[in-house]
């Protein structure tokens, strides 16, 4: 890994709230690459997947401690078709959500330096964020809602000496 490579997206899909999708400092990663075109409504959209690294975020190829930051938004509906446009565009959570989650964010951790720190983004269309949060081996130090309907709500988490 390139020492400029400071901050990892662990599940960057299209890379869309970055205001610089190729910033030099992130590693985009991803367990899909590919251009999806689907017709949503009336509309035909095009969304393009292309991480620098293809992996599963339940299993990152990094060492321990290799990144300041961490970006974990991981898909957060779980009733959609599987060839639906939400579906292509933000991927679906299985059934057993609870462990994709629990070991995702315990893999984010771990690749996560002491002291850094994790932004978390998740959506409660479908699963309250209490939900989710009772799942995970550790508490965000804040968070802040956002949205049309006020249901994304960022965390943020920092992997302090008591998380390691």
């Amino acid at each position: 890994m390139s020492e400029t490579k400071i901050i990892l997206d662990a599940c960057c899909g299209s890379r869309m709230f970055w205001f610089d999708k190729h910033n030099p400092f992130a590693l985009f990663v991803d367990k899909r690459s590919e251009i999806v075109t689907a017709k949503d409504r009336d509309k035909i959209r095009t969304i393009e997947v292309k991480p620098d690294i293809i992996a599963d975020f339940t299993n990152l190829p990094f060492e321990d401690n290799s990144f300041y930051m961490v970006v974990f938004d991981p898909p957060h509906l779980k009733t959609l078709g599987e060839t639906s446009w939400m579906a292509k565009k933000y991927g679906k959570l299985p059934k057993d959500w609870q462990s994709l989650i629990h070991d995702g964010f315990t893999e984010c951790m771990r690749v996560l330096k002491p002291n850094g720190t994790l932004v978390f983004k998740w959506n409660e269309s479908e699963i309250k964020a209490a939900e989710v949060l009772s799942v995970i081996p550790f508490k965000p130090l804040f968070g802040h809602t956002t949205g049309r309907q006020s249901k994304t709500i960022w965390m943020c988490f920092m992997k302090l000496p008591i998380n390691s």
